[in-house]
Formats: structure tokens, sequence, C-alpha cells
């Protein structure tokens, strides 16, 4: 699958589930919402005085995989980038932390969550935030702009991942942060049996390795880095689902159990460069 078809599948996805929640739905993309039961990835990851205040929208609407706003210590002043912001929980979250003086940038490229976080922005009253049209391959934003890059598992969806990490370090100050929240996988999986998971998992999921995924944030000038596992699934959680998929489960448990996981990525950009 080449990286425009994977761009057009991860669009169309996202797409219709903005489509979902302004229709009043919730949105899912993995198989794990489908089942009826709490979603593992996705329920949970924000609290309710991080959410009071919020349109019920922007909190529907989220499909990450953790809480980069929360993780990735935003002082006031400064300037946050989100990269496929989606429904905008976290550029909103992340302005409420900036403050007045600082601001906070959404990117996403999907017209219909655009729209979706621009009328949760209206709803919710908060100024210091812009939303974006583009694809985080290329950031439409000078050199030297951002102080800080969140992302709430997109990196894991691009074809691309060495030119988004390319475009992050560009777009970032010298000393400026990387706290991302993203899937990754640890050792090595059956491909059949890793592309049911990540099915599962969400809309189009391309974890890296942990060691791949530091060794490409260190080629593109990053140091500091850092992978801390915030949630771990487990096998059982996907059982019905990979069982549907025509997956012997008891047969791979041990190849898989534990292996993807939620981390929040951290890195920074040398000061002078």
């Amino acid at each position: 699958m080449g990286q425009q078809e994977i761009k057009e599948i991860v669009k169309e996805k996202y797409a219709e589930a903005a489509r979902r929640v302004a229709g009043g739905g919730k949105a899912c993309c993995g198989g794990a919402a489908e089942t009826g039961h709490d979603d593992p990835i996705t329920s949970n990851l924000y609290s309710e005085n991080e959410t009071a205040g919020l349109p019920e929208e922007a909190v529907t609407a989220s499909l990450g995989c953790g809480n980069p706003s929360a993780l990735a210590q935003l002082r006031p002043g400064e300037t946050v980038l989100d990269l496929g912001s989606g429904g905008g929980i976290d550029v909103l979250l992340s302005a409420r932390k900036v403050g007045p003086a600082g601001k906070a940038y959404g990117l996403d490229m999907t017209d219909e969550m655009l729209a979706l976080a621009r009328a949760n922005q209206r709803r919710s009253s908060i100024e210091n935030v812009e939303f974006l049209k583009g694809a985080i391959e290329n950031i439409p934003l000078p050199d030297n702009s951002v102080d800080v890059i969140i992302s709430n598992c997109v990196i894991n969806l691009s074809a691309d991942k060495d030119r988004v990490l390319a475009e992050a370090f560009r777009v970032l100050r010298p000393g400026g942060r990387l706290a991302v929240s993203d899937v990754v996988v640890r050792g090595k999986i059956p491909v059949v049996i890793r592309r049911s998971i990540e099915l599962w998992i969400g809309c189009v999921a391309g974890a890296l390795e942990e060691n791949e995924y530091r060794a490409k944030l260190a080629r593109a000038g990053f140091e500091a880095l850092e992978v801390e596992p915030t949630r771990i699934y487990r096998v059982e959680e996907a059982r019905k689902f990979l069982s549907q998929a025509g997956i012997d489960v008891d047969a791979v448990a041990q190849l898989v159990d534990g292996k993807f996981m939620s981390a929040f990525v951290r890195a920074r950009k040398p000061q002078a460069v």
C-alpha cells in the first residue's frame, strides 16, 4: 500500500468519525470500540477536571491513546502545535495551560475534523487557538516557531514517519520539546497478527517498534529520547476482534500479549543546531 493510498484511507476514516460525532454519535475507528464495551485504548484518558467546560463534541471526538497535554508540562506563554488535532480536545487543553500569552495550533488534513474543531473552539470560548489545514509531513509553519509539539496517536498513522519527525524538528525552536502519545510495539510480531492487532487499535495503525522509534528520532536530530509506556494492551482485550478475524487467540497469545502499548514519547531539539 502506497503512501498516498494510506493517507486517503486515514482521511476518510477520520472524516467518517467526525461526521458521526457531528450527528450526535461517538467517534470510533478501531474494532475495540465496535464491541459495545469501553474501548481500552481511547477511554478514561482525561480527568473530569480537564474536560470540565469543554464541549461534549470535543470529548467524544477524541480518538487518541494518551493525554499529551497533561504529560508535556506546558508552561504559560509557550507556543504549542498538535499534529493531527482531530476534534481539538488536546489543542483546547493546551491553550488553557499556556494561557493568553501563549498559543495553541492544531494541524489536521481532514475538512470534517477541522470544522468540528473550530466549532468546539467557538463553544468553549478559548481564543488563543488556531486550527490549520495541512499534512503532518508538511507543517505549514516557519522554522523555529514552536516551543512544544504534541500529538495523540497520529504519527503512527503516517506512511512517512521520517518526514514527520524531520518537519517537527524544523519548526521547533532550539531547545524545543517533542512530547507525543503514540502506539509503540516491543519486539517482533508476525505480520498477519500485527496487521490484525493494528486494525483493532485504530484507523490504520502503523506502530513503530520502540527501538526503531528511538532511531528515527535520533536521525531527525533529536536528543534526550524517552519512550515511557502509559497503557499496555493485553491480548484478552482484543480476543473477540481477533477471533472474528479468524485468528486462534490462544495459539498467538504469547507472541502478542503486552507487546503493543500506548507510550509517551519525549525528545528535545538541541539548543544549538
